[in-house]
């Protein structure tokens, strides 16, 4: 068969015979671009992988654990794609330029979630807050279901779920109830001036002492802190853990009042008294004349 039938293929043979170099410089560096992704595609899921246990063993919530090594992968795979394409004689510079460009725009699109972002980083480094526990962030109080990535869950004490931007917990005081294993317990009780103060005093130590919830190796503390207008205002301070503190709450405030009444000692209140003068009857004329 002669070539001269076909010319395209006698020009193709001849420029491969005068760029052979080339092209084989040109094959190398696209099976070591190749090699570069490959290696590159390997080496993020195995690093992601390794950092996402690393991320589970610190006890790391699920969705930020999720979520970091995915970012670390994705960051991998696009570092190895841009040095596979500088392989094979792309100029990535210029695609440098355009990813930074792009995320200097999407940054500045998403302030606030990139805000929410940073606080939700914050909360599971420095961790403030864990699930399960009972938090006040700022004007919300309940139990932490979830710190996610921009935000966090509570669930109120009445059912109802409130969402949080990580942004405003961050920025707001955070009052943990639940981190500490004892929280005390702080009760004022009013009673008449003309009570003694030994009697109360023993009344209460009394109601103190019946109660095994408390604990009592921690002490307690029973005094007199107030001379209000019409009441003398002792101050009961017990410790307690903290999954009983509703309980020892209520029931000293009723075994308190229980107490007082059978030794009979009163709780004075706010009264009023009102004196009624008896004035000369005026006609309507008199009456009209005032007005």
């Amino acid at each position: 068969m002669k070539f001269e039938a076909f010319p395209g293929i006698r020009q193709f043979i001849f420029w491969v015979s005068n760029n052979e170099s080339t092209i084989v410089q040109g094959f190398i560096n696209l099976i070591g671009a190749v090699i570069i992704l490959c290696t590159g595609i390997f080496i993020s899921r195995v690093t992601s992988a390794g950092f996402k246990r690393l991320l589970l063993s610190r006890n790391v919530d699920k969705t930020i654990t999720q979520f970091c090594s995915a970012l670390l992968r994705y960051a991998m795979v696009a570092f190895a794609s841009i040095a596979a394409l500088g392989r094979i004689g792309v100029e990535t510079s210029s695609i440098i330029a355009v990813i930074g460009a792009a995320g200097l725009a999407v940054g500045l699109a998403l302030q606030g979630s990139l805000a929410n972002f940073a606080a939700g980083v914050l909360l599971v480094t420095l961790r403030p807050i864990r699930a399960g526990e009972y938090a006040s962030v700022g004007a919300v109080a309940g139990t932490i279901e979830e710190v996610h990535i921009f935000s966090t869950t509570l669930r109120t004490s009445d059912n109802k779920v409130v969402v949080v931007p990580n942004g405003k917990i961050i920025a707001s005081e955070i009052t943990n109830y639940s981190r500490q294993k004892e929280r005390r317990v702080d009760i004022t009780v009013g009673v008449s001036y003309c009570t003694s103060i030994d009697h109360i005093k023993n009344v209460l130590k009394t109601v103190v002492m019946l109660d095994p919830r408390i604990v009592h190796s921690k002490g307690h503390t029973i005094r007199l802190s107030e001379f209000a207008p019409s009441t003398l205002n002792f101050v009961v301070r017990v410790w307690t853990e903290n999954r009983h503190y509703w309980d020892v709450y209520y029931d000293l405030m009723e075994n308190i009042k229980n107490a007082l009444d059978a030794n009979q000692i009163q709780m004075p209140f706010p009264q009023m008294d009102v004196h009624l003068h008896n004035s000369p009857k005026m006609n309507n004329a008199e009456k009209i004349t005032q007005l």
